[in-house]
């Protein structure tokens, strides 16, 4: 059976790598993308809604399909104003998960953040948190919300103190082992193939996988 995905966050690191890994699977029959800009050069079978993604619910009608992946993120540094930052980072993925109840998606998934936790006193850590539990409040029958380490890959734009923590993190890898392993930098490409693969092995369930889960799974791709 043809099945069709919503993605939101295509032309982020993940996101991208997600999109086409969708358009070569022939099992989809089309890829809806929400976001604020066109991408160019894109197949017939994707079609593009641009908009204000703050404002996601006018897109309602058109917001059907099997599957939502939501890749949505931003950073401190491109958004400094935390109230901003809360719109992006909670608002949206929590606004899609609504309208994916509304709509009947059976599927769900979103990228949050290791650390998430709503009772936190970190604000993005909050954050994360907080929208995790908007998700969860859907009670979508498939939910799952990857929680990465710090994510590895070829941006398209500079982040010096990302760039810094990965090199970094790249120097301790061998010692984080057992309950550490969560720790691990992740590429942002298994990433992309867990949640590919959550996507079509369903399980019925409410899951949070944590970066090195994240990591087995993608293996399973």
């Amino acid at each position: 059976m043809k099945k069709t995905a919503i993605l939101l966050g295509a032309s982020g690191l993940t996101g991208n790598i997600l999109l086409h890994k969708l358009i070569e699977d022939t099992s989809y029959q089309s890829i809806k993308l929400f976001s604020r800009s066109k991408i160019e050069g894109l197949p017939n079978k994707v079609t593009q809604f641009i908009g204000d993604l703050l404002e996601l619910e006018k897109f309602k009608v058109d917001f059907t399909a099997d599957e939502v992946f939501c890749c949505i993120g931003t950073t401190a540094k491109k958004t400094p104003d935390k109230k901003r930052y809360k719109q992006i980072d909670y608002g949206i993925p929590a606004s899609a998960a609504k309208l994916a109840k509304e709509n009947n998606i059976k599927t769900f998934l979103v990228i949050s953040s290791m650390g998430a936790n709503k009772n936190s006193n970190v604000f993005y850590n909050k954050t994360k948190g907080e929208m995790e539990h908007a998700v969860l409040k859907q009670g979508i029958t498939n939910t799952f919300i990857l929680r990465p380490s710090l994510i590895g890959g070829d941006r398209k734009e500079q982040r010096i103190g990302e760039k810094i923590a990965l090199v970094v993190f790249k120097l301790i890898q061998p010692l984080l082992i057992g309950n550490l392993k969560q720790y691990k930098t992740i590429d942002a490409e298994n990433i992309a193939k867990a949640m590919y693969y959550l996507a079509n092995k369903k399980t019925n369930a409410e899951v949070i996988i944590t970066s090195n889960e994240i990591l087995k799974l993608s293996k399973k791709y």
